[in-house]
């Protein structure tokens, strides 16, 4: 006679269609953003050391990247760049020839599909390596947003399906809001880097972007990583701003923050799956200390578990080219 009170789970783990039939969530490649750091130069696609499989690329070489990256399955890109001057005020960010700028149109005439999202922050931009304009040694907050909202304005006028401004500055997605809404262009979508911690695991992404601070450090407007509840006011400063999509960045360390803010909230949510996070796995894989594929994967399901609707990973090649 079977005792009802005990229950067999494993009858439903014992074949590989069993699992698939009651598997409660499953990763697809049109749900990752691949981001791509873009230079000036020639003729440039040089390996970034500490994120093995990526590369900063010139716009002559932007073409073969973007077609292989279309040829993989992969439907958005998020794209960072690295001027050939950097001043005080990062104005190649917010320059109609900006490398950003030169680089979306060159991206849309090969792939006039691919979705395009642009990151706007000056960092990268600035020859002191901050998020914003740097006044008596602090950051002036209500000047860096009006550049903000210019660059986003310039993106958008280049071809820039949606911007993701990733500053931290209070009310950057009201300014950008009303600058995309006075230029005639409501219908482009906001992403706010919502809840944006100061994170040990950026390291990887400074060497990138040549944007590590020339002094200080970026605690006083990233957030801090001890700190839940002001994530949730940060999401709902974004949302009342006109965000249309919220994010949580770093994605692994923060995935209690990612759950509660897809419990609170209906507005779709992205999780950015830093540099940080891509390189640990990559290098314990070149020990031979994991397996690249199933310890990516696990990661990859562990925050569409948690809750979110859109990942940004380095790793989304890698994917694209697993779930084929």
């Amino acid at each position: 006679m079977t005792d009802i009170s005990f229950s067999r789970l494993r009858r439903l783990r014992d074949n590989a269609v069993i699992r698939g039939y009651v598997s409660e969530n499953s990763l697809d490649i049109k749900k990752f953003v691949y981001p791509l750091f873009i230079r000036f130069g020639k003729d440039i696609k040089e390996p970034i050391s500490s994120m093995p499989g990526c590369f900063n690329i010139s716009l002559d070489n932007l073409q073969n990247e973007i077609e292989d990256i279309v040829s993989l399955g992969i439907t958005g890109v998020l794209l960072f760049g690295i001027p050939e001057v950097k001043d005080p005020t990062g104005s190649d960010c917010y320059s109609n020839d900006g490398i950003i700028q030169k680089a979306i149109k060159i991206i849309k005439n090969v792939a006039p599909d691919l979705y395009v999202i642009t990151d706007i922050c000056l960092c990268e931009y600035t020859d002191h390596g901050h998020c914003g304009i740097v006044d008596n040694g602090s950051i002036n907050n209500d000047e860096t947003i009006k550049l903000l909202g210019r660059s986003a304005l310039t993106h958008v006028q280049a071809g820039a399906d949606m911007v993701a401004p990733s500053a931290m500055m209070d009310g950057q997605v009201k300014m950008i809001r009303n600058a995309l809404d006075e230029g005639s262009y409501n219908h482009i979508p906001v992403m706010g880097y919502s809840a944006k911690y100061s994170s040990a695991f950026y390291g990887p992404f400074r060497e990138a972007a040549d944007s590590t601070p020339s002094f200080g450090d970026r605690r006083t407007y990233q957030m801090d990583p001890s700190n839940r509840r002001m994530a949730l006011e940060e999401v709902e400063s974004d949302i009342r701003e006109g965000a249309d999509i919220v994010m949580v960045k770093p994605a692994l360390s923060y995935l209690d923050v990612i759950h509660e803010v897809r419990e609170k909230y209906n507005k779709p949510l992205a999780a950015y799956n830093v540099s940080g996070e891509y390189s640990l796995i990559k290098a314990a894989s070149e020990k031979g200390w994991i397996d690249e594929k199933s310890a990516t994967l696990e990661v990859l399901n562990s925050i569409n578990r948690a809750g979110a609707d859109m990942i940004i990973s380095y790793h989304t090649k890698d994917v694209a080219k697993w779930l084929a």
